[in-house]
């Protein structure tokens, strides 16, 4: 069985969802530390000026594990996301499709940053068509999955808590992993290299690494044959 481990992102990128649909289990890893500036709370859609943040304002100190996180219920951000959205995929042939699901999204109360990054994850990887189930790294039981504990160790568990035999490893990822680790424990690696599919967009000029939102709403049920198509698999060596 493979599987692939990724921490949780707001509405995440094409890669995110190639690695996924690749995989026989998708493990989100909400154990591990909030990244200030990362993709955990932000990524972009396309508006007629050009990539756009749509940023979820939290309260996060050095250190908070992701499942910590508060949101910042103060701001509207809710209201500014989806129509910020609605404005940038007026024209897009599928919003019509997904305009009511959105805003059924954008409607729900969140307090906490992992459970709403994990449900624009599976709410998009839905829509995309990817069935692949998930899972929170912090319901499995096992030991190594702590913030500060050794990150090759705290995969490997992992995968030994769901029966997995191959590791799908993201391109950045599989540089800084002990191949060795996952060999002694008979768990195969395979790493992940993404090349950015070109397709139609709205607004002139291509611009990539947007959320997967983009894609579905331009282009509906090919998204996925498109996502997946970036995606080539290697088999690493120890």
């Amino acid at each position: 069985m493979k599987v692939a481990i990724h921490q949780p992102h707001y509405l995440p990128w094409l890669g995110y969802f190639a690695k996924w649909a690749a995989a026989d289990r998708f493990i989100f890893l909400d154990t591990v530390q909030y990244e200030k500036n990362g993709w955990q709370n932000r990524n972009r859609v396309k508006m007629a000026a050009g990539p756009r943040w749509l940023t979820v304002p939290v309260h996060a100190r050095l250190g908070t594990p992701i499942r910590d996180v508060t949101i910042d219920t103060t701001q509207p951000w809710r209201e500014r996301h989806l129509r910020a959205i609605e404005q940038a995929y007026a024209k897009a042939p599928e919003l019509g499709r997904y305009r009511d699901a959105l805003a059924a999204f954008y409607r729900q109360d969140w307090d906490r940053l992992a459970p709403l990054a994990m449900a624009s994850s599976r709410w998009l990887a839905g829509a995309l068509g990817v069935a692949t189930p998930a899972v929170l790294a912090s319901e499995l039981v096992v030991e190594g999955t702590g913030a500060a504990d050794d990150a090759t160790a705290r995969l490997v568990a992992l995968c030994r808590a769901v029966g997995a035999d191959t590791y799908l490893a993201g391109q950045d990822g599989a540089r800084y992993m002990d191949t060795q680790r996952f060999v002694a424990a008979g768990i195969a690696v395979q790493a992940q290299r993404y090349e950015h599919p070109v397709y139609g967009q709205l607004h002139g000029e291509f611009a990539p690494f947007l959320s997967a939102l983009d894609l579905l709403l331009t282009h509906g049920d090919e998204a996925l044959a498109i996502l997946c198509g970036g995606s080539t698999w290697s088999r690493l060596s120890p």
